[in-house]
């Protein structure tokens, strides 16, 4: 969450999406890790001149105010990319990829900032969807 590395993980995320093909209107995922990786994009894109904005997905709706699960700028019909901070075993996507489907998005794929390549990838691919991520334990080092 420091400034330099939501400077970093916009530019890449940014880079990342086009690289891809995707051109997503929102960027979100499950709230909390998804959130600064959604807000660092959607910024990067606008220092670009470019309109992406982002959304925040609740582990549940809550039983007061908006009473919604999903917050921020999302709405039915736009196409959207979730995001994680980092793929474990895909649940966390997977539960941001149902809720907004179910209110109506429509999912282009999941962008993470890493994965620890413990069977995520395969999960999410299972369900249908494509991962891509900025860097992987392996090229970290760390398997």
């Amino acid at each position: 969450m420091s400034g330099e590395g939501l400077a970093l993980i916009g530019a890449l995320g940014l880079e990342r999406l086009a690289a891809r093909g995707w051109r997503p209107q929102l960027v979100g995922g499950l709230t909390l890790g998804a959130d600064p990786v959604a807000y660092a994009i959607a910024a990067a894109a606008r220092a670009q001149g470019a309109t992406l904005d982002a959304f925040s997905v609740r582990k549940q709706a809550k039983d007061h105010g908006t009473g919604r699960r999903i917050e921020g700028c999302f709405h039915p019909g736009a196409q959207v990319v979730v995001v994680e901070d980092v793929i474990t075993t895909g649940r966390s996507a997977l539960d941001a990829l149902a809720a907004v489907e179910s209110e109506g998005g429509h999912a282009l794929g999941v962008l993470a900032v890493a994965d620890r390549e413990e069977g995520g990838r395969a999960a999410l691919q299972q369900a249908g969807y494509e991962l891509e991520v900025l860097v992987t334990a392996r090229e970290l080092g760390l398997e």
